[in-house]
């Protein structure tokens, strides 16, 4: 994969069980770097607030000014802004694109 593509596009394998049912473990998905106002209901990635090194994959529930209420579909079995609290929007890195993407990457 080329670095631009790399550079925009993210792979991610979905872990654990925040998301279901729209998003199930194990599932690979596609994300773009965000390019456009996010809304309500757009499923996004976001370095987790209590630990940037790990990312979260989580749906915007609410907007409240330069902030985010993020959820997961499952709330029983979430850690969201129910936890963290509201994010800021500008850490939003990705918005995901496709569910159930079976991609063949190329070893360079």
């Amino acid at each position: 994969m080329s670095r631009v593509v790399a550079f925009f596009f993210r792979r991610i394998q979905i872990e654990g069980s925040s998301m279901v049912p729209t998003l199930l473990p194990g599932q690979m998905v596609i994300a773009t770097r965000r390019w456009r106002p996010l809304r309500v209901g757009d499923v996004v990635v976001v370095p987790d607030p209590r630990d940037p090194e790990r990312l979260v994959v989580k749906r915007v529930a609410r907007r409240e000014e330069r902030r985010l209420v993020l959820a997961g579909d499952n709330p029983e079995f979430s850690t969201d802004s129910r936890v963290f609290g509201p994010v800021r929007s500008s850490s939003v890195q990705f918005v995901l694109l496709r569910r159930d993407v079976k991609l063949k990457m190329r070893q360079d």
